[in-house]
């Protein structure tokens, strides 16, 4: 029953897309537009099904829902951990306006995420790389 609901609702759209092509070809800029609402439409179609899937199968296996929220909370961790060593001050940016000290210590407490993120991924790649080289 799903399965035809959404082997149809993905005909339509393709079919849809299909058309506003069409449109475009032939000049009509209302086709862009409505190629892109078309293409919000698949996106969020895409975006609700994984979103209601993986949870159904993190919710219903306990391992998998274990392993999420190790993942999860290391995330959190690294976040407050870059959070607590970030410093902010307030900063004068274009056109007048004022750049909080709070809001500059979470900038700054994303970019050392961003590359403790990149030195963890760089130092896991290479451990398992020499680590499987026969």
């Amino acid at each position: 029953m799903n399965y035809n609901i959404l082997k149809y609702t993905a005909l339509g759209l393709s079919l849809l897309g299909i058309l506003f092509v069409l449109l475009i070809l032939t000049d009509n800029l209302f086709g862009i537009d409505m190629i892109l609402y078309n293409a919000y439409v698949v996106l969020f179609i895409i975006v609700s099904s994984v979103l209601y899937f993986g949870i159904k199968n993190m919710v219903g296996n306990k391992s998998s829902l274990m392993s999420t929220l190790k993942g999860v909370g290391s995330f959190l961790g690294l976040f407050l951990v870059c959070f607590l060593i970030a410093s902010g001050e307030e900063t004068l940016m274009r056109e007048g306006k004022i750049l909080s000290a709070t809001s500059s210590k979470f900038i700054g407490a994303a970019l050392f995420m961003f590359y403790s993120l990149i030195l963890i991924a760089s130092g896991t790649m290479l451990f398992f790389g020499f680590k499987n080289r026969k």
